[in-house]
């Protein structure tokens, strides 16, 4: 063999090489950046979650407050006329 295609070779294999590890570290960077939005969209459902707890539990207090209205305005109703 020459001496170019000896070159021509090792400069070949030296791109091939680079180029798969500079492949390899984008797709790491990739992949963390993709775990670090599923951490964040995890977070913002389970947020979603306790909002609707939280919903639900005020509905319950304001029903319980209206059943409280009522009963304390029939007792004045009734004080009224006694």
């Amino acid at each position: 063999m020459t001496s170019e295609i000896i070159v021509a070779l090792i400069a070949c294999m030296g791109t091939i090489i680079g180029s798969f590890f500079g492949v390899m570290a984008s797709n790491k960077n990739t992949i963390w950046r993709i775990s670090q939005l599923e951490e964040q969209v995890n977070k913002h459902n389970n947020l979603i979650e306790r909002m609707y707890q939280v919903e639900g539990k005020v509905q319950g207090i304001e029903h319980s407050l209206e059943s409280d209205e009522n009963r304390l305005d029939t007792l004045e109703s009734f004080h009224m006329e006694g």
